[in-house]
């Protein structure tokens, strides 16, 4: 659970890096950002906004509404020490940094971070994936003729997954390293 607070916290503090959003909003593009399998409800999301307002990572300012609503809006706006904060967490280069919990998230603020870092994530991902594959194919081998169809066809949707993730990571790191390459000065 720490976990996923700790994502919801770093999420926050990129989006609101952007510009000050009320909850509905940042709930709206948090989804967005996290995709899918992972959508965060109001119970998730309010607790880490009260948190974050107790260690003043942001702060939060009522908006009458003009249109038709009587209920004033809660705009929620990231403070200096937010801002510190998001710093501070962009720039991990840890395991925690390219985890399945943390590295879409980390990805969707890459922008905003230094290219040293970048590859240095990007890099930790990719070997991370690549162990899980390795470790993924040895036991498809060992399992191959012990497991039903069904199960087969998920150890391989697995493997193609993780080889995909593996290849894209690599042309990331590629363009990462090609980017930052000096260019080349002709003699004349």
């Amino acid at each position: 659970m720490a976990r996923r607070a700790e994502s919801i916290e770093l999420a926050v503090l990129g989006l609101l890096h952007e510009g000050p959003m009320h909850g509905y909003e940042l709930r709206k593009r948090l989804n967005l950002m996290l995709g899918w399998g992972r959508l965060l409800s109001y119970g998730s999301l309010y607790p880490t906004l009260k948190r974050m307002l107790r260690a003043d990572l942001i702060e939060e300012t009522t908006v009458r509404d003009a249109g038709l609503s009587r209920r004033p809006k809660i705009v929620y706006e990231i403070t200096e020490a937010g801002q510190r904060a998001f710093t501070e967490l962009m720039s991990e280069v840890g395991p925690i940094a390219w985890e399945d919990d943390n590295f879409d998230i980390r990805f969707a603020f890459f922008g905003r971070t230094d290219m040293e870092i970048r590859l240095r994530v990007l890099e930790g991902r990719r070997s991370r994936l690549q162990e899980r594959l390795d470790r993924v194919q040895q036991q498809l081998a060992m399992t191959q003729k012990e497991v039903n169809q069904y199960a087969a066809e998920l150890q391989r949707h697995g493997l193609e997954s993780a080889e995909r993730e593996v290849r894209w990571l690599s042309s990331l790191i590629d363009a990462e390293r090609t980017s930052a390459a000096p260019a080349s000065v002709e003699n004349t």
